[in-house]
This record gives C-alpha cells, structure tokens and sequence, in this order.
C-alpha cells in the first residue's frame, strides 16, 4: 500500500511540475521568412492576392497533387475563400480567408485548419518595394497553442517547421516572378 502511494504521490507531482511549466511557458508562435525578387512589388503583389495563383507556389499545395481545392467569393478580395481537402497528413483539410488588403504592400489572411487537428492562426504576404524593379517579399503566420499544450512548442520547433516551408514557398514564387 505504501508502494502505492509513493507512485502515486510521484505522479501527481509529476504532473503539477509539467502544469506549473507550462503555465509560464510561451503559448504564442510567430514565423516570418523573406526573399528579394527581381520583379516590381505591384506586379508581385497583383500576383500574390490571388488565392488560385498562391497555390501554384504553395509547398502545402505542391504535396498532394490529388488535393481538392474550392473556392468561394471574388479571388484576390476581401472574404474570398480557398479551401482544400487532402488525405497527405502535413496538408490536411482546411481554409484561407483574405481578411484584409493593403493595396500593393500586404494582404492579411485567416487560416482554419479542420485535420490533423482543429486550429486557427493568421498570416500575412507583403511586398515592399526596395528599387524599381527589385521586391522584398515577407511571408508569415502567427498561432496559439493552448495551455497545457502549450508545453509541447518547443518541442514543436514551429520556426524551422513552418519556416522551411515559406522559405521554399517564397523560392518558387521569385522563380516563377523572375521568369514571367
């Protein structure tokens, strides 16, 4: 009996130590990747605004060539939505929305994820002129995990996981930018 709680004593502040740690632990995230191209910001931007045309540079979009993709409202405005559908775990089922528009410098988008799991984030691309023809292009998206789980963001490594992708993203975008 005595055995018995000791284990269980053990467990209990087990427990209460990973709850403590999570309650001061981040539970916000924040990814944000750049890349310059060759090309003016309105023509980048006029291209970017366009949820069909991000799917072209999307990696998410390039896993799963056989994704189901839908789309409601007048692409490229305000309230225009992108959903998908695909059995490719790191794709998943989902939908972007334009939720706001600063004309040739940022377009703000909301993201819900439906599968693997249910969550929201928001994100942003925008296009900052550096000459005439040369654009710095941002990509980000920001979330939360809620608390307790929030324990498992470091683990996450939500900067190199996300942040691989926009970057691989903002190079298939200046690839096909700087061949039109």
């Amino acid at each position: 009996m005595i055995f018995i709680k000791r284990i269980l004593v053990i467990l209990i502040l087990f427990i209460s130590i990973v709850l403590i740690t999570a309650y001061f632990m981040p539970k916000e995230y924040s990814v944000e990747r750049e890349i310059t191209i060759n090309k003016p910001a309105d023509s980048i931007f006029k291209y970017v605004r366009s949820l069909k045309n991000q799917n072209e540079f999307s990696v998410w979009a390039n896993m799963d060539p056989k994704m189901k993709v839908h789309y409601r409202g007048i692409d490229g405005m305000i309230g225009s939505v992108s959903s998908w559908e695909s059995d490719v775990k790191e794709v998943g089922v989902g939908e972007q929305e334009i939720t706001k528009i600063t004309e040739n410098r940022r377009l703000d988008f909301a993201l819900r994820f439906k599968k693997p799991m249910d969550d929201t984030a928001v994100g942003f691309m925008s296009t900052e002129p550096i000459s005439e023809n040369k654009t710095k292009v941002k990509w980000a998206i920001s979330g939360a995990i809620p608390y307790p789980t929030n324990i498992m963001l470091p683990l996450l490594r939500m900067d190199q996981m996300i942040g691989n992708d926009l970057q691989k993203g903002l190079e298939n975008l200046k690839d096909k930018m700087e061949k039109k």
